[in-house]
């Protein structure tokens, strides 16, 4: 995992997306689920028909027809670029589920945690102000960045769920990022074949929020 992790900082090649992901016969859809993520959710090296978020559409097509999927996820994104973004992915989608997985690359440039926590807490208000509800989705550092640091930054998820009410979900990458016949070739970002695997450790999480 420390590899994995370590190496996201520096995937900040790629370019943005913002996808929305529907299928013939989902006319009847009228509620909009937003994901806000960094490369674990913009389906980086592969299709974006084959990552975990169009997985979930899928399957939302069966069990959750009203909703349609949008992913507003970049590879390379910050919790500071997230904010940035929110308030018009907002007012152009006004979704009713946000899906919020950034804070890893926050974590990996070594960014203060009270300042992590600081742009975690307002996005999901700014979520909140808007009508939606947040599931916030926990990441991990490498043990190296210290003890204490490590320790500040996991906090910092726990922390804006509590003070805001937000759902925290589980954290997406649990026995993807240290099994290494899930991750492509350079090391750092889950293959095809584990994007089920994703879509599997958070599915609960979501489905109760829907």
């Amino acid at each position: 995992m420390s590899r994995f992790l370590f190496a996201l900082i520096r995937t900040t090649r790629a370019a943005g997306l913002c996808l929305l992901l529907a299928w013939p016969g989902m006319a009847q859809a009228d509620r909009t689920l937003l994901v806000l993520g960094d490369s674990i959710s913009a389906a980086y090296g592969m299709s974006l028909e084959q990552g975990w978020v169009s997985l979930l559409a899928e399957r939302l097509r069966s069990s959750h027809p009203e909703y349609t999927v949008v992913n507003a996820s970049i590879s390379g994104e910050t919790t500071g670029g997230g904010l940035r973004r929110l308030p018009g992915l907002l007012e152009q989608y006004n979704p009713e589920v946000l899906l919020l997985e950034l804070g890893g690359n926050d974590g990996l440039r070594g960014h203060p945690p009270m300042k992590i926590r600081s742009n975690l807490q307002r996005m999901t208000e700014l979520a909140q102000e808007a009508g939606a509800r947040v599931l916030l989705l926990p990441m991990e550092i490498p043990p190296n960045y210290g003890a204490r640091y490590t320790e500040a930054f996991r906090d910092s998820f726990r922390i804006v769920a509590s003070r805001t009410g937000a759902q925290l979900g589980p954290f997406i990458l649990d026995g993807v990022a240290t099994d290494g016949t899930l991750m492509q070739d350079d090391g750092i970002h889950p293959t095809a074949a584990a994007q089920q695997r994703l879509l599997d450790n958070i599915i609960d999480s979501l489905l109760e929020i829907l």
